[in-house]
């Protein structure tokens, strides 16, 4: 499948694994890029030594498929991963949480591709004055830390935004999601919960369980208050957050002493005092597998509908729910 984002990275398919912190390592990243999308090693609040080692892990696996690796914007060393990585010469950096403006000439100069996630139209369009690559429209049903737009609406507004290409995600965890992202402008899709249960991503069973069962309520936005919203799936850690919030200035260091070691907490295990970052696709997520199945699936469902016009979809829908073929005399 040739779109422009495949052709922009170098990939078999148009799908990017989600920097997803504490979780995205060199063994997942390596696996989905050795699978003909694009591997993101998640470099946010990482020892610098643990990012080279990922990224030889990765490389290791993929052997010449592209690589791309996160850079969190908020994060304190992140001047030095940003450097590091122009060492490493990894093929893509993606970014978020601010402006990869101070470090963008020294990327591009490196022959790396820049990829930023965006929220808004707005920030597409200044990301693309910049000197952007391409953008990731990420709506918020997406796990971890999340804009206020949904997918629905935030895709077509920066497809119609800028002139890169615009890779969609939030919410996307099967061939429907992908072929609802290329409908509303989007050439490539960005997967994140998706890829938690796969068999090369690193987060314990028991976690990988708590998606596998969720259903589609099963998820809560934590951090309101602090202006810095994340999503994750229900648990007592998130329903103790949502009291603690209620009155935040009256508990900040309790708040604090919640947050710290959180996500570590729950990709070790502990599912209970632990922070399960994951979008609202978990409830569409039924299955473990290797990322090369996930990938193979998400596209052959998604090829299959995106052949299909309208009034086709409309007849396939109808069988799904057991009834008539179509409502339509004559079409089959």
């Amino acid at each position: 499948m040739n779109t422009r984002v495949t052709d922009l990275l170098g990939i078999r398919v148009p799908v990017i694994q989600g920097a997803m912190a504490r979780i995205a390592d060199g063994k997942l990243a390596g696996a989905v890029s050795a699978a003909g999308g694009l591997g993101i090693i998640a470099c946010g609040g990482a020892p610098l030594a643990w990012i080279e080692e990922q990224v030889r892990i990765a490389r290791e696996i993929a052997g010449d498929a592209p690589l791309g690796a996160n850079v969190m914007l908020m994060d304190p060393q992140a001047p030095q991963v940003a450097e590091l990585l122009t060492k490493l010469r990894v093929d893509v950096v993606t970014t978020g949480a601010g402006s990869p403006a101070n470090f963008m000439a020294a990327w591009k100069e490196a022959g790396i591709k820049v990829v930023p996630v965006v929220a808004s139209s707005a920030l597409a369009a200044r990301m693309e004055r910049m000197g952007a690559d391409a953008v990731v429209a990420e709506g918020c049903e997406a796990g971890g830390h999340i804009g206020e737009l949904t997918t629905m609406a935030l895709v077509p507004s920066v497809c119609d935004a800028v002139r890169i290409p615009v890779i969609a995600a939030g919410g996307i965890a099967d061939g429907r999601g992908m072929a609802a992202a290329f409908a509303l402008g989007a050439e490539g899709v960005q997967v994140g919960t998706r890829f938690l249960t796969v068999e090369e991503c690193c987060i314990a069973d028991t976690y990988k369980e708590r998606v596998l069962k969720a259903k589609d309520s099963d998820t809560v936005v934590t951090g309101r208050g602090s202006g810095h919203p994340v999503r994750g799936l229900k648990n007592k850690w998130a329903r103790a957050m949502r009291k603690l919030e209620c009155d935040a200035a009256a508990n900040p260091d309790e708040l604090e002493g919640m947050y710290a070691g959180s996500l570590r907490r729950a990709v070790e295990g502990d599912v209970d005092g632990g922070s399960m970052m994951a979008g609202q696709s978990a409830a569409l997520v039924h299955e473990r597998k290797t990322a090369a199945q996930a990938i193979a699936d998400l596209l052959a469902d998604a090829e299959v509908r995106g052949g299909m016009n309208l009034q086709q979809l409309a007849c396939a829908n109808a069988q799904r729910t057991g009834r008539a073929a179509c409502a339509v005399e004559g079409k089959e």
